[in-house]
């Protein structure tokens, strides 16, 4: 048995993942902004499950809810930042403030809960930190920059905090998930509020209002978190662990055109030295 702190579990994979992990006998933190939320979790499972609001922007509350859990249970044994939502601009769309939260929630806001964990996981010698990336790092659709270079710097981070925390015991990974069918791409997605014409056949095409895949992404959420269990279990966990055929697709669509980019242009990147 372990105790898994998980980060927005109201809905989607968040509570896709805090069920499946109450399944296999362990003890799970369920948090989300509204405590209410995630209190039948706590309630069908009173000493397994632990409900607590947390708004991951928050520091106190990041405190707070670490404390909580460490008396409760003893101490966190997995750390599952996935707490987060979409949003669809065009670069130039994108407004400040918008901008400002998706990273305070996304990057910051797991970077927080990454530091409350680590003391006590450095002190054991052992933990598992999990980051919720997306496929759309890796594919960057137009429309979804910002999000994308969100998740891209949450792989980044994490990427160098699993090399800093291996020799300690602790393991650091993230998870590209496809699309899956949850909030995701309707209630939980935000976008920019004045859109611009001349971005109507590019970053306007994926507006809410233009969307038709709400509901029907071929992702089964209940499936994702078997697959994040068996990961985290596993006697040398991935770095980066993608979940749906369309994910896997993509990355490597991606790989491949970003190989053939390097190879074209490789004579030119290696002529940048100084001469022997």
């Amino acid at each position: 048995m372990s105790t898994w702190f998980i980060t927005g579990c109201s809905t989607g994979l968040g509570r896709a993942f805090a069920e499946a992990a109450l399944a296999h006998g362990h003890q799970v933190v369920t948090t989300a902004r509204d405590a209410a939320s995630v209190q039948d979790l706590a309630d069908a499972h009173p000493d397994d499950a632990l409900a607590l609001a947390l708004d991951v922007t928050d520091q106190a509350q990041v405190t707070a809810a670490v404390e909580a859990a460490q008396q409760r249970f003893g101490g966190v044994d997995v750390l599952v930042n996935n707490a987060g939502y979409g949003y669809r601009a065009a670069v130039e769309e994108g407004e400040d403030d918008a901008v400002a939260r998706l990273f305070d929630t996304h990057l910051f806001g797991s970077v927080r809960l990454i530091k409350a964990v680590l003391p006590a996981m450095r002190q054991r010698r052992s933990g598992t930190i999990v980051n919720l990336s997306s496929i759309g790092a890796r594919i960057s659709p137009a429309g979804s920059g910002y999000y994308a270079g969100v998740k891209a710097a949450i792989e980044a981070l994490t990427l160098s905090l699993r090399r800093e925390v291996a020799p300690l015991g602790i393991t650091a990974m993230t998870v590209e998930p496809g699309g899956f069918r949850t909030d995701f791409a309707g209630r939980s997605l935000v976008q920019a509020e004045v859109p611009i014409a001349d971005y109507a056949e590019t970053a306007g095409k994926r507006r809410k209002e233009a969307g038709t895949g709400h509901g029907t992404q071929p992702g089964d959420p209940a499936k994702a978190a078997e697959a994040l269990i068996t990961a985290v279990e596993a006697d040398e966990p991935p770095f980066m662990l993608l979940l749906g055929n369309d994910a896997s697709d993509g990355f490597r669509a991606a790989l491949d055109d970003l190989r053939t980019e390097v190879d074209a242009w490789e004579p030119l990147s290696r002529g940048t030295d100084f001469d022997a």
